[in-house]
């Protein structure tokens, strides 16, 4: 008899220790699963940065810059602005002053 509950208390740690490694590995992949959702968290939040740091893209003030420089053209051919006064606005037109 002590002999059969030898082994069922053999049996029996062995099997609480399996429950136990079973236990520890489970831990651990929900540990690495949470450090890649907050790997990937802060990794969207440095991408968002980025694109708020990014200047405009200036593609609306582009036709109107082409725009007024077509107009200061068509001024300075018809003799209303000068070549001084041409320059001059030329230069504030492209320097975006």
């Amino acid at each position: 008899m002590a002999r059969g509950r030898l082994l069922m208390l053999g049996g029996g740690m062995m099997a609480g220790q399996a429950m136990a490694k079973n236990k520890a590995q489970q831990q651990q992949a929900q540990q690495a699963q949470m450090q890649q959702e907050a790997q990937a968290a802060a990794q969207a939040e440095v991408a968002k940065a980025q694109l708020a740091a990014q200047p405009a893209a200036p593609a609306a003030a582009e036709p109107d810059r082409i725009a007024q420089l077509k107009e200061l053209a068509e001024l300075h051919q018809s003799g209303v602005l000068n070549d001084a006064e041409f320059a001059a606005e030329k230069a504030r037109i492209l320097g975006g002053d």
